[in-house]
């Protein structure tokens, strides 16, 4: 058996919108008939459980890099018919992890699946040089305004002293200012081809709170529609069925933030 692509979604700083990006292209990366897993490789900084309401799950990435548990103990059902591998909330569990055992992480699940996707830490650091390491490529997420696309700069030559090709990069969050950078721009300053360009949607932070990617929740909307097609560029498929759910609220979401974190 070949394979699968190993793709580190990565950004030179925080809030570019990377994690929410990298949930609904694993959605519609699956929809469109691929097998996907989304792994939280920030295992610092952990985010993606709480955006699908996975923050209290009882073994995560952490524990298999504690070697305390199986790569298979860490995978749970995600939107569109991906698998999920969290990274835990705890600093214990932090504390026990070693980020070195990725690879073997990683390597084991490219043979069961067709696309991991790494959700990475933002910035430079050790921590984020690890995951883009082990990457086949990198997917850089930014922000059209200067000081993001400096950052995306770093973070693209340090991918390429890893030998990690650098796919190209997303611009999000588009819309939002009359003097932002345009994508043309965005694409000749990084020297790099634009995969996809994801315009400002409250639909997204609508969804979010209601722990559903955006492209099940309101797959028409202006985001969703140009998520739908950055996934058909990666996997290549002309066509991807996307089905809206239901809205519903989350019972999580009211929990305190110090028991969300297990303090």
């Amino acid at each position: 058996m070949s394979k699968g692509k190993v793709v580190a979604i990565t950004s030179g700083k925080g809030g570019t919108g990377k994690t929410v990006l990298a949930i609904n292209l694993g959605s519609a990366l699956s929809l469109s008939g691929n097998k996907v897993v989304i792994v939280d490789a920030d295992i610092a900084m952990a985010d993606l459980g709480l955006y699908l309401g996975l923050e209290k799950s009882p073994v995560t990435l952490h524990e298999v890099l504690a070697g305390e548990a199986s790569v298979e103990q860490a995978l749970y059902d995600g939107p569109g018919g991906c698998q999920i591998m969290p990274s835990g909330l705890s600093l214990s569990g932090f504390s026990r992890a070693n980020p070195k055992r990725l690879s073997n992480v990683v390597e084991e699940l490219s043979r069961d699946f067709e696309f991991v996707l790494l959700d990475c830490p933002s910035g430079l650091s050790k921590e984020s040089s690890i995951p883009l390491s082990v990457a086949d490529e990198v997917v850089i997420v930014v922000n059209p305004d200067l000081a993001s696309l400096a950052d995306a700069l770093r973070m693209k030559m340090m991918s390429e002293a890893l030998e990690t090709n650098v796919k190209g990069v997303v611009i999000n969050r588009t819309g939002v200012s009359k003097t932002e950078i345009s994508s043309n721009e965005v694409g000749s300053m990084l020297d790099l081809d634009v995969l996809g360009v994801i315009p400002e949607d409250d639909e997204v932070k609508k969804s979010a709170n209601l722990k559903v990617p955006v492209i099940l929740k309101k797959k028409d909307s202006p985001a969703s529609e140009a998520q739908i097609e950055l996934a058909k560029k990666i996997s290549g498929k002309e066509r991807i069925e996307v089905k809206a759910v239901g809205s519903k609220g989350s019972d999580e979401g009211k929990s305190k933030l110090r028991s969300i974190l297990g303090l």
